[in-house]
């Protein structure tokens, strides 16, 4: 008697490569969430560089970033709604914080709480790692 050869995966095997993918999957989840949180931030850092740029434009043409003549409305949202732009600009300073809001995806944003842009040029940071921030 000739034995027929049979082909295919027995269960044991189909239970390791599902149990794989679940884990491929869970790791791939967190990366691709704090990638989401970081990609984010660049919004905070453009609408901080965009607002700076306003009030030296004030500076340049009135002597002042406070000046009443500025077009300038602090604090507002950004266009996500993720952070609020906020800050007090003054006649010789300004600084500026971006935060996030309460209930956006980056209000989970651990590494970068706040970010904060002077008329100097210093960019800051608050939070766990504030490398990356910037």
């Amino acid at each position: 008697m000739s034995q027929k050869q049979q082909f295919g995966f027995t269960l044991i095997e189909l239970m390791i490569v599902v149990a794989i993918v679940a884990i491929l999957s869970i790791v791939g989840a967190g990366f691709y969430g704090d990638y989401v949180i970081s990609s984010n931030r660049t919004e905070a850092r453009g609408a901080l560089t965009r607002t700076a740029g306003s009030l030296e434009k004030c500076r340049s043409l009135y002597g002042a970033y406070s000046n009443g003549s500025c077009n300038v409305t602090l604090p507002f949202d950004t266009e996500t709604n993720y952070y609020e732009i906020s800050g007090i600009p003054g006649t010789s300073s300004f600084s500026l914080v971006a935060t996030p809001k309460v209930g956006s995806p980056q209000a989970n944003d651990d590494n970068c709480k706040t970010l904060t842009l002077t008329n100097t040029g210093l960019k800051d940071a608050t939070g766990v790692d504030t490398s990356d921030c910037w």
